[in-house]
């Protein structure tokens, strides 16, 4: 990557590294910069600008993010449009997240230029929750380091990672009781347990309560 202070005649095509202001005109970092960018920096009285160029070999960050995310997202996963360099990746389902962590050490040690971050393996996760995100730290990143880190995602062929969705069951509530437990405990259970099922798009069909006896509660278990 060519990187540096660049003349504003000759900036076209290139990254602009950092943010530009002049009078009333604003350019962000990472705006790739057109003959119509070029023109009202300098009548803006912008002389110079620091700016950078790819090389061959080097592809863009948001390419390089967005190669990167298709590569590694499995079922339950989607991906957001690329921005920055960045692109975020979220569960599709309530479920569980899975990552193969000995691939992921694997990706994020293969280059400097880029970087995924994830939740834990086995994270229990709300569908819409972002569960991951992949970095391009510079500008772009090698195109061999990209096809490096697609080996890395598709070998072997298992998915690097996905969220697997929980099944909606259909659950019935046993409870047994003691003279020094009140009914209000036992109606809160239903209720905590309830929400906690809702979560996880399954269903409490009823409740049954019963004698706190090894025979009451297997008739109970057997009855429900």
């Amino acid at each position: 990557m060519i990187f540096g202070p660049t003349p504003v005649a000759e900036a076209a095509g290139a990254l602009l590294a950092h943010s530009e202001r002049a009078g009333k005109l604003v350019f962000k970092k990472g705006r790739l910069l057109t003959q119509a960018d070029t023109k009202a920096l300098a009548a803006a009285g912008v002389t110079e600008v620091f700016a950078a160029r790819l090389e061959a070999g080097e592809v863009g960050e948001d390419a390089a993010a967005a190669r990167i995310a298709a590569a590694l997202h499995g079922p339950g996963i989607r991906a957001n449009a690329p921005f920055t360099g960045r692109v975020n990746l979220f569960a599709e389902a309530t479920g569980v997240f899975s990552i193969d962590v000995g691939r992921l050490d694997r990706l994020n040690l293969l280059d400097e230029s880029v970087t995924v971050a994830t939740l834990p393996a086995y994270a229990v996760v709300e569908a819409g929750q972002m569960v991951a995100t992949i970095k391009i730290i510079p500008f772009a990143a090698p195109e061999q380091v990209l096809r490096r880190a697609a080996a890395i995602a598709t070998s072997p062929l298992s998915h690097f990672m996905r969220v697997s969705a929980f099944a909606a069951k259909r659950v019935a509530l046993v409870q047994s009781t003691l003279p020094s437990v009140k009914p209000s405990v036992l109606d809160k259970t239903v209720e905590i347990t309830t929400r906690r099922l809702d979560r996880f798009g399954a269903t409490l069909l009823g409740e049954r309560r019963c004698q706190h006896t090894a025979a009451a509660i297997a008739d109970a278990v057997q009855a429900a």
